[in-house]
């Protein structure tokens, strides 16, 4: 893949493309394109998500009116209460929250969310972009189905100023309005198989779809070449294990296009995929390479040694990543994401600022040759040597990660 070729992807795919829109059809069908151009039949294979479209959302706080976007599919409606700014979430602040519209610092997260609504709160206010940013963005959130479970509550967001302002002039009451419709959508991963000499299978993946502010240059389309680029090195390559690639939908909405496509795998397949190589965020202009390894250690030390004999700095750690692996892992397929992360004052996802401009072709391109050598040698191996085994230090991080179960502080 040459820096050439991927900085027309990036130019071409430099729009918004969220998890069940058209614009993610869009992309889709253009990276089925791409597969086209190197031999390879993709197909692009839906699945359902919650969809919703907005047609009013308001914010009134001490009668005056505050800029906002509201949570889709937080339900429709209309609340008046008393405002509480809740930074802490120990059992004393939490106790404040009955009958009250209550305002947290960042995201929604999904215990502080189950906490508040046990709490007795109302509506909820949330906060992005940076108030040292001369922009008055707001991203548009969801209130995502596993999060609320059909316990609804109104929800909007706000920017980082206007969250500051609020604070500065305590301010007593807030009112929220919101009407929206809700209903059943779809989104799509698209996939691309190349047989082996065995019908196990390594699959890769990246996520291709975007936040609604950001082009996702950086997260992730970058990934997203990534793949495109292991598949034109396979293309002219043999290899022993049949490959799949996974370009992955709806995976900033909560990972569900890896979701939807681990559950729809029988035990006989997913037995027969020994492993999954995720793509998130590479080729930045600044910032380090890491591996990050939901499998056994010994996989850590693997990459380790055989970055440090190709001479390629990386960081490697055996954990859980935030990223389409993790629903593979969680199904007892070994699984890894590699990245590279820059510093956030160099580079910043879920944004206006994720464009090409923090992304280096030639960098991309050499982090695509160090992921594809590392396929190599696991697509050719005689027998693929990593573990079948997900550690329980592991699956304990699944857990909490997945919030089955809640991480004591």
């Amino acid at each position: 893949m040459t820096s050439k070729k991927i900085s027309q992807i990036f130019k071409d795919t430099a729009y918004s493309r969220t998890g069940g829109s058209k614009e993610e059809l869009r992309c889709a069908e253009y990276l089925v394109s791409k597969c086209a151009e190197l031999g390879l039949s993709a197909s692009i294979w839906s699945f359902p998500v919650d969809m919703a479209n907005l047609k009013r959302a308001e914010l009134y706080v001490d009668g005056k009116k505050i800029e906002c976007k509201g949570y889709y599919l937080c339900g429709s409606g209309e609340v008046e209460a008393e405002l509480l700014y809740l930074p802490d979430t120990d059992k004393f602040s939490l106790s404040r929250c009955k009958g009250k519209i209550v305002m947290v610092d960042g995201h929604l997260g999904y215990w502080t969310y189950q906490d508040i609504l046990e709490n007795g709160a109302v509506g909820f206010i949330t906060y992005d972009g940076n108030a040292n940013y001369s922009d008055s963005d707001i991203d548009q959130r969801e209130l995502r189905s596993y999060f609320s479970n059909g316990r609804k509550i109104l929800g909007v967001n706000i920017n980082a100023k206007s969250a500051i302002a609020i604070v500065k002039s305590g301010a007593k009451t807030a009112k929220i309005i919101v009407e929206q419709e809700e209903f059943e959508g779809e989104s799509r991963n698209v996939i691309a198989d190349m047989k082996g000499e065995t019908d196990e299978t390594i699959v890769f993946t990246a996520h291709y779809d975007s936040t609604s502010l950001s082009e996702g240059a950086y997260d992730n389309m970058s990934g997203s070449v990534g793949l495109l680029g292991i598949a034109e090195y396979f293309s002219k390559r043999p290899h022993r294990y049949s490959l799949r690639f996974i370009w992955c939908g709806s995976e900033e909405r909560g990972l569900l296009g890896s979701k939807a496509y681990v559950a729809s795998l029988s035990e006989e397949e997913l037995k027969k995929t020994v492993l999954n190589v995720n793509l998130d965020m590479i080729g930045s202009i600044m910032g380090k390479f890491i591996a990050c390894c939901s499998s056994e250690d010994k996989l850590v030390h693997y990459i380790e040694y055989f970055a440090q004999q190709r001479g390629f700095g990386i960081s490697c750690r055996q954990d859980v990543y935030s990223s389409d692996s993790t629903p593979f892992a969680d199904k007892g397929v070994p699984s890894l994401s590699f990245a590279r992360l820059a510093p956030s004052n160099t580079a910043t996802i879920h944004n206006s600022y994720d464009t090409a401009k923090v992304m280096s072709p030639a960098q991309t391109a050499r982090d695509i040759e160090f992921i594809c050598a590392f396929s190599d040698s696991m697509a050719n191996a005689a027998r693929l040597p990593v573990s079948s085994e997900i550690p329980e230090n592991v699956k304990k991080k699944l857990d909490y990660y997945l919030l089955r179960e809640r991480e004591k502080k």
